[in-house]
């Protein structure tokens, strides 16, 4: 064991003796004494750059928080699954709890390997909108065995605690899955890496959760780095590198307070939108087809895709792509035959983003140089593609908020000058957090002049909306950057 991970040891069984002891007499004794827990811990991330372009391709670019969730889990034998939700975030969730028996996984109510499992819909009505936040967890459970990692599963008693916020588009979901996936793996003697594991939780969100989120949540939440951003080319799922942040300068989240969900409606209808695009690209529009690399939009040149791309529908409805086109071929959303998807948009957002976030990374590049002249231009070059992000964000795909254009717009007036460089909506946008790229003193510690800077932003934002944005900052390691433990209770 190196001296880093002796560390990281030391690190995690400090903070579960801090979590067990403020834990509540009620809570700990939710856990029975003397028996085996296994911990499992996992970072919210910060979007920088490539956001809701994953799920066609895209090269994205993501920095994990200091937030973090924690989940421990208790074998027991009587098969159930008992679920117990606490923290600073939970809000009305704090103290919730949610009883499942895993015999409720199979038709005939007896768990074997030679059963048949329940429909993933069936489930998720089983469980009920009402829980619907214990889906993340006893989904793992269900996608484990359903997968064929295990042919069946004991229950548990499982104690839930985060301190990533929740609806503010900071993968509070993909945290919670991660850590309930190392923590059941751990406890139950299951070796996966690190891809699988975050393949598998994005199955758990997809089938469980019904939200069709893409894998850059789960790949950051899993594998990513204290310090530095994940470079993620999602075709599925290829690190590129964890890119440093260059000297001077560091990422931060302002938190809109406009709640956001991937699964919700305009999510949804957006990447249904986008997949609709590429196969009427792939088919033909008017007589004019396009080559779709890999099948993935991302990997369409963009200059190829100006001239062509003014042949797509500005907006069509479900029934008439359908009549058309017959299917878009993605399996995780669905068509609505009466809805209108606006296609071109979304199509055009992922074809461009994946050029900004070349643009981008190029410019952090240039950022590293040691001449001061050289770094600030290259900052601003880097700053001017978050805004050209988060303005696609907005006007291709519909998903942005009055709140967050607020937050873009205030930065954007403060500018460089005042030590910020760029800002853009984050992950499945429709409100959530801002990412701002600002200027940094040793230690990723915010400048004074762009401390100052920011707390005007959030002094403005407060006397027009009567609440100041949270700020989101620090960083942490990825689940699987942790020695996974179990501790006595």
């Amino acid at each position: 064991m190196t001296a880093t991970s002796t560390a990281d040891l030391d690190q995690i069984r400090s903070d579960y003796k801090s979590l067990r002891n403020s834990l509540s007499g009620s809570a700990q004794a939710y856990l029975e004494p003397g028996k085996p827990v296994a911990i499992g811990t996992a970072p919210g991330r910060l979007d920088v750059m490539g956001g809701i372009a994953d799920y066609s391709g895209a090269t994205v670019l993501e920095a994990t928080i200091g937030a973090r969730t924690t989940v421990m889990v208790q074998p027991r034998q009587d098969g159930l699954i008992r679920v117990l939700t606490v923290g600073p975030e939970a809000g009305p969730l704090d103290g919730a709890t949610f009883e499942l028996p895993t015999a409720t996984f199979w038709r005939d109510d007896t768990p074997s390997t030679h059963g048949t499992l329940v429909a993933p819909e069936d489930l998720r009505n089983t469980i009920g909108k009402e829980h619907r936040w214990a889906s993340y967890v006893v989904g793992v459970w269900y996608i484990l065995i359903s997968e064929g990692i295990a042919p069946s599963l004991p229950g548990a008693n499982v104690i839930v605690h985060g301190t990533v916020p929740l609806g503010a588009g900071v993968a509070s979901s993909a945290a919670l899955e991660v850590a309930t996936m190392r923590a059941v793996t751990t406890a139950f003697g299951i070796d996966l890496d690190g891809f699988r594991i975050a393949a598998l939780c994005q199955l758990v969100e997809h089938r469980v959760a019904g939200a069709p989120c893409g894998i850059m949540d789960q790949v950051t939440c899993t594998l990513g780095q204290s310090g530095r951003l994940l470079a993620l080319r999602c075709q599925p799922h290829d690190i590129l590198g964890h890119v440093p942040l260059p000297a001077g300068a560091t990422v931060l989240g302002l938190d809109s307070g406009v709640k956001h969900a991937v699964g919700g409606e305009r999510y949804p209808r957006v990447r249904t939108a986008a997949f609709m695009g590429r196969e009427m690209l792939i088919r033909g529009i008017n007589g004019v087809q396009i080559d779709v690399p890999a099948d993935h939009l991302c990997n369409i040149d963009p200059d190829e895709f100006r001239s062509v791309g003014q042949h797509l529908p500005v907006s069509i409805t479900g029934g008439d792509f359908l009549d058309r086109y017959g299917s878009h071929r993605d399996l995780a959303t669905h068509i609505d035959r009466n809805t209108g998807y606006r296609v071109r948009g979304a199509t055009e957002h992922a074809v461009t983003e994946q050029s900004r976030v070349v643009r981008f990374r190029d410019a952090l590049g240039d950022a590293m140089s040691t001449k001061e002249r050289i770094r600030e231009a290259a900052l601003i070059r880097a700053g001017r593609q978050m805004f050209g992000s988060h303005r696609s964000y907005s006007r291709n795909c519909g998903l942005g908020a009055p709140e967050t254009d607020m937050i873009v717009n205030l930065a954007r007036n403060e500018g460089p000058e005042n030590g910020l460089y760029g800002a853009k909506i984050t992950g499945g946008g429709s409100g959530g957090t801002v990412a701002i790229l600002a200027e940094a003193n040793a230690g990723g510690v915010l400048s004074p002049r762009a401390n100052l800077a920011v707390s005007r932003v959030r002094d403005a934002f407060a006397r027009s909306t009567g609440r100041p944005p949270r700020i989101i900052d620090g960083t942490s390691q990825g689940a699987m950057l942790l020695p996974a433990i179990i501790e006595v209770w």
